[in-house]
């Protein structure tokens, strides 16, 4: 069981920066790919971006490419979202989860946190 804690979201203005944090619980974090979705209102889930095991594997969703940076630390157990020169329709609920493979399928993550919302003012 893991259980997943995403906290750094918030009002800003466009072009502005957030940087999203998601803690895990348990020993195992360092097994799991992390992934990072957003759902904005009227609209599905959506992929953003994952990071593997070691970090060294990062895949994105072409729409943040160069804006958003995906990171972790596995001494700290957290999974991490830099976003840059944010834009109003970055305005989502963002969720970070887990998963054992190379995926940007929602079905293919076990676990989800409960979301941060982002709210992007133009």
């Amino acid at each position: 069981q893991v259980q997943l804690v995403e906290s750094g979201g918030g009002l800003v203005q466009a072009g502005d920066s957030l940087r999203l944090s998601c803690a895990a619980s348990g020993r195992t974090f360092s097994s799991y790919y992390m992934g990072w979705f957003r759902q904005a209102p009227g609209k599905a889930r959506e992929f953003v971006a994952q990071i593997s095991e070691s970090g060294l594997g990062l895949y994105y969703a072409d729409f943040v490419k160069g804006r958003f940076t995906i990171s972790r630390d596995n001494v700290k157990n957290t999974v991490y979202l830099q976003m840059n020169s944010l834009k109003p329709e970055d305005t989502a609920i963002y969720y970070c989860a887990t998963a054992s493979i190379i995926s940007k399928r929602d079905n293919d993550y076990d676990y989800w946190g409960q979301g941060t919302q982002v709210t992007v003012s133009s």
